[in-house]
């Protein structure tokens, strides 16, 4: 009887810590918004005001849509790109926005968002508004996109990191020879180099060779665009970047990648003379997520005629169980559904920018795909950095196609990857495995035991009928033959003006040119468009992850792994994606690092 009062007591004792602990958090949280609240009425777009664009988190495809902090008190939103060039064009016709100020050491996006912010900041430059940039040290990809600036400012002890290209690959076969793990690897396409890390120690000469041909056209790209923004001929950019003559603020004014040395404060007085301002007045900078806020959203009701634009950005996963920009089959299933029985949606836009992933998840999008085609609704791709291997998958039977110059994709091929953990657990653990059989294939697929050829071979087959399946699906969503897709597929990547050479997309455009396309096809003069999925706070996050009953130390943990391993993160991702999925792959080395 008392170790039963002893569990009642625990039982009350524990729940009512919870909701102590629930009411402070409560009232942490409110006080928290309160308190914001209170600052953004303080932010105002007033006259003379300068949008401000500092890209301190990673630009996802839609606001939002990636894994948030939760306890972020100061970030309500991360802007996503559409909504970001959407702010850029309102600023541009806004008579209270005299400019843009880029404050930015780094921008954390593919090649093809640079390149879509670029276009938005030029456009904007047709207004006669000026732009200004300074940062303390220019990486990269920040400085291609700061070189559309009027001016380009840098501190006395900074640099600009302009060096040319790089794809950096991580290989794991040292590692896992050293912890004798044996992976058991199956492939289909001599490019698919997305096995690699687990069967080499360096790139296969296939591999570097579509590395070095798309990281190339990516690089012609970018000097094609700051040479006409810097006024220096392509041949002396490509000299300053090889002899990296960047690497001082000195040297960056001598070689025109800048225009002068100065202090922030320096670059602030500038943009008062810019405005007519006197030292006295005060600068209002505006940061382009509260100019979003202010007075670009706005819900759009002035057509039943709708186009749905479906945002599929991340990992192709299995499940329903996945981070805010993953996509999931069971969800996007449904939301395919759904825009398919809307009798107002009368076409859909998918952007993808996804490296691809399960080819079971593929397969259940790309039948929603062309459920909503047979049901009379035209489909038109648009992708954004990277629209590869599963990627390209659930794109290929769309209507029509649009790329960047710089979009990724292709990767036409399918893989599987299997640990075999019997030499090591023996070797190092001292375990072994014993098994009774009732069949030749009963204890097929564990991992404790290697495959024998007959069932390597089984799988080896398997992964050829379903490259043969995927060529197959190419070839009648691009009026091709099988053996047409063949020669440019074999896993093969490639940069998105080439992919158009060879007929895996239709034409070069953005987002608004999908959107074009998409209604012309659907016969619409007037339209608005509906956005999917639909996003949420960083707070909304967590509270729908523990109303999921999920372990709230796994919650937590994710979280901090997040924050720990900062750049890193990519990587421990990848690893937990390939264990998440156990089926056959379709997806690029996503773990690839361009800089």
């Amino acid at each position: 009887m008392s170790q039963f009062l002893k569990f009642i007591f625990a039982s009350c004792l524990g729940t009512f810590l919870a909701l102590v602990l629930l009411f402070f958090f409560g009232i942490w949280t409110i006080t928290g918004f309160a308190e914001k609240a209170m600052e953004k009425e303080k932010v105002s777009v007033k006259a003379n005001s300068v949008l401000e664009l500092k890209f301190e988190m990673p630009i996802p495809e839609k606001t939002n849509n990636l894994p948030l902090d939760p306890f972020d008190m100061d970030r309500e939103n991360v802007l996503g790109l559409t909504d970001m060039v959407k702010a850029i064009e309102q600023a541009k016709g806004d008579p209270d926005i005299k400019g843009i100020y880029i404050n930015a050491m780094y921008l954390t996006a593919g090649k093809a968002t640079a390149s879509v912010l670029r276009d938005a900041l030029l456009d904007f430059k047709t207004s006669g508004k000026f732009i200004i940039a300074y940062a303390n040290f220019y990486t990269q990809n920040a400085y291609y996109v700061a070189s559309v600036a009027d001016e380009v400012l840098i501190n006395p002890i900074g640099a600009v990191d302009f060096r040319g290209l790089s794809g950096m690959i991580m290989f794991y076969k040292g590692m896992l020879d050293k912890l004798d793990i044996q992976m058991r690897i199956f492939y289909a396409g001599k490019f698919k180099g997305a096995t690699e890390p687990y069967r080499l120690d360096k790139m296969s000469p296939e591999n570097r060779l579509q590395i070095r041909e798309y990281i190339s056209a990516l690089y012609d790209e970018m000097i094609a665009d700051i040479s006409k923004s810097r006024n220096i001929s392509q041949a002396d950019l490509r000299a300053v970047a090889d002899n990296f003559n960047g690497k001082s603020a000195k040297g960056a004014v001598e070689n025109k990648l800048v225009d002068r040395i100065a202090y922030e404060d320096e670059a602030f007085d500038l943009i008062r003379s810019k405005i007519g301002l006197d030292e006295k007045e005060k600068l209002n900078r505006v940061s382009v997520e509260n100019y979003y806020s202010s007075r670009v959203k706005k819900f759009d009701l002035s057509s039943k005629d709708k186009i749905a634009v479906l945002f599929a950005e991340g990992t192709i996963v299995d499940g329903d169980q996945a981070d805010p920009g993953d996509i999931c089959d069971v969800k996007y299933v449904k939301m395919l559904r759904q825009i398919r029985k809307d009798d107002n949606v009368k076409a859909i836009v998918l952007r993808i920018n996804s490296p691809g992933g399960s080819v079971l998840a593929s397969e259940n999008i790309l039948r929603e795909v062309q459920l909503c085609r047979q049901a009379g609704k035209p489909i038109v791709v648009s992708m954004g950095d990277v629209a590869a291997s599963g990627g390209y998958y659930i794109a290929c039977q769309a209507d029509s196609i649009f790329a960047e110059p710089t979009t990724i994709t292709g990767s036409i091929g399918v893989f599987g990857v299997i640990p075999i953990l019997q030499k090591t657990m023996k070797e190092n653990l001292g375990i072994t495995m014993d098994t009774v059989r009732t069949g030749k294939y009963s204890a097929f697929g564990t991992p404790f035991y290697d495959f024998s050829p007959e069932e390597s071979q089984l799988i080896q087959e398997r992964v050829e009928w379903i490259y043969q399946d995927f060529l197959e699906k190419v070839a009648k969503g691009r009026k091709m033959t099988p053996e047409a897709v063949h020669e440019i597929a074999q896993g093969r990547v490639w940069a998105g003006e080439k992919a158009k050479t060879i007929g895996l997309v239709d034409d070069m455009g953005g987002l608004d040119r999908a959107l074009s396309a998409a209604a012309k096809l659907a016969g619409l003069e007037k339209y608005r468009t509906t956005e999917f999925p639909r996003t949420k706070t960083g707070l909304e996050q967590l509270l729908e992850k523990f109303d999921k009953d999920r372990d709230s130390d796994e919650v937590i943990r994710a979280w901090m792994i997040r924050s720990e391993l900062g750049e890193m993160y990519p990587v421990y991702k990848t690893l937990q994606d390939m264990r998440k999925n156990q089926g056959i792959q379709a997806r690029l080395p996503f773990e690839l690092v361009i800089q």
